[in-house]
């Protein structure tokens, strides 16, 4: 009881999380009401609440503190990067050796917060285009998150409250033409030509591609399935990119023909993995070598524009847009799992219905333009 009119105060403390990480117990006060119309009884009733409150929440482990990021991605490495798809395993290993680690490793975790990273970005934006920027600082947010999960105490970070450097000029990707990839495959020997083609015709990834069992085509439904991938660098299969890419795709009588010619052909070679394209050793591809020994080489021989395996899948796309094809049949072929993938890399093909509509349009304007 205090106070010359005597009340009933609560009091109790608390542990509170200050900016650096640690704890400091506070005493807090509660003033529950005047004793002339407030029992023991009742006034301890009012204060339980408040009791409860803090009970619970110093039962629960307190946030681990004193950690740098160096040495909590020592943990994460053996614990979260072996779980996942080796390309996000090696993307996010390079932003952490060549960016994350070198300007931001020795920070402890509450020190990470959105000032410290801002720098970080202006620092990155000098030398590094805005999508390169955004994979480093995505890979610095999926850390904190982490972090943050396993009961570290760490810096008041959010990612919408950065201001990215601005974009540069945006450069159109490599889309090799119909004309151009019937002159390469006309000219490819097997296995190449088989493969050119699945992927150009489809917009198959080159992984996907060199991962194909001769299961997966079905000559009956004629349909190709996309079920796993070969890893560009250790060349095993895994899954596909997403689950949006596992799906059934459309075969062309062309392209069935194709197929059909290379299994009847030597050039096939039976294998115990099933795979429709093995090399002389009995593995799969290797995507690197077929782009450097093979495709370029084709290319140059040809007199035609370099370009890489996704420049096949860029033709693809623009193909089927130019011919009218709305997002969502090209989102399905492309197996992308937004269709605003599809539009940010490919909102420059102009469609045929487009192109119409302004040539329509352009025709009355000049119809009436007369003196």
């Amino acid at each position: 009881m205090r106070g010359k009119k005597p009340v009933r105060c609560g009091v109790f403390r608390e542990d509170v999380l200050q900016p650096n990480g640690t704890f400091e117990r506070v005493q807090r006060t509660v003033v529950l009401g005047p004793v002339s119309s407030l029992s023991e009884r009742a006034a301890w009733k009012l204060f339980q609440p408040y009791l409860d409150r803090v009970n619970s929440e110093s039962a629960k482990t307190p946030p681990r503190t004193g950690k740098t990021l160096e040495q909590f991605v020592r943990e994460w490495r053996t614990s979260v990067a072996i779980n996942l798809a080796a390309t996000t395993a090696r993307a996010m290993e390079s932003h952490l050796r060549a960016h994350i680690i070198p300007k931001l490793g020795g920070l402890p975790l509450t020190e990470i917060n959105t000032k410290n990273v801002q720098s970080f970005v202006a620092y990155l934006g000098n030398s590094r285009s805005r999508k390169t920027v955004e994979n480093v600082l995505g890979t610095v947010s999926s850390l904190l998150e982490t972090a943050r999960g396993w009961g570290y105490a760490c810096g008041n970070f959010s990612q919408e409250h950065i201001t990215m450097p601005r974009r540069g000029v945006k450069k159109d990707p490599r889309s090799f033409t119909d004309e151009e990839m019937g002159r390469v495959i006309a000219v490819a020997p097997e296995p190449y030509a088989t493969i050119f083609s699945i992927a150009a015709t489809l917009g198959l990834r080159v992984g996907e591609t060199l991962a194909l069992r001769v299961s997966d085509i079905d000559f009956t439904k004629k349909i190709i399935r996309i079920r796993q991938s070969v890893d560009a660098v250790t060349r095993r299969i895994q899954a596909v990119k997403s689950d949006a890419s596992s799906a059934d795709v459309p075969m062309p009588p062309q392209l069935e023909k194709q197929i059909k010619g290379y299994l009847a052909s030597k050039h096939y070679r039976q294998n115990d993995l099933g795979l429709l394209f093995i090399n002389k050793r009995g593995r799969p591809f290797n995507a690197n070598k077929l782009r450097t020994q093979v495709l370029h080489p084709l290319l140059a021989k040809l007199r035609i524009e370099r370009g890489g395996f996704h420049s096949m899948r860029h033709g693809t796309c623009s193909a089927l847009l130019a011919d009218g094809a709305t997002t969502a049949v090209v989102q399905k072929q492309l197996r992308h799992s937004d269709p605003r993938i599809t539009l940010g890399i490919y909102g420059h093909v102009i469609g045929n219905q487009q192109r119409d509509a302004v040539e329509n349009r352009s025709a009355r304007i000049e119809k009436f333009a007369v003196n």
